[in-house]
């Protein structure tokens, strides 16, 4: 019975710790802050546990210049302000994020995993990160033409390569 007691109280020891830690303003909530005890090793497991479970395994559309060009026209819209273009280096959106948001174009070689993990981030989002799903803003087709010039970013086509290095307009970095 004591065992059950002592088992009992200090769970609710925990729980009113954790309580007070985050409703007296403990908990590192800004941007520049370092990450929560554990932040990272539980969003990261739980993130990709849900990304291979939900992730599709087949690609819908062909990695043809066309698909390619569109991906390339919706990443410099939708993408880039966070993600950066070819050469342009961090923009100040992406200096200001936590965590910081990968720089897909920033060095050649480094292309990432699965097509379809690609396009489950991208139409679902990741909570808590700066990543929106844009599954209610663009339709499947313009995610999986994004995901596959984002997997394919380093066998784009001299022109596409050349649009991506182009500066974007707009206000300075």
């Amino acid at each position: 019975m004591k065992v059950l007691l002592g088992m009992v109280l200090g769970v609710a020891i925990l729980a009113a710790g954790a309580f007070l830690y985050f409703r007296l303003g403990l908990a590192p909530v800004a941007t520049a802050s370092a990450p929560m005890p554990f932040e990272q090793f539980l969003a990261e497991g739980a993130l990709h546990a849900r990304i291979t479970k939900e992730a599709p395994t087949t690609v819908p559309i062909q990695a043809d210049e066309s698909n390619l060009a569109a991906g390339v026209e919706t990443y410099r819209e939708s993408c880039a302000m966070c993600h950066g273009l070819r050469g342009a280096g961090e923009t100040g959106i992406a200096k200001g994020m936590f965590p910081k948001p990968p720089q897909f174009l920033a060095h050649v070689g480094k292309s990432g995993g699965a097509v379809g993990q690609t396009f489950w981030v991208v139409k679902n989002g990741i909570r808590l990160t700066g990543m929106p799903g844009f599954g209610a803003s663009m339709s499947d087709e313009q995610i999986w033409q994004v995901s596959l010039m984002v997997e394919q970013r380093d066998k784009l086509p001299e022109g596409l390569e050349k649009i991506l290095s182009e500066p974007a307009a707009g206000p300075k970095r």
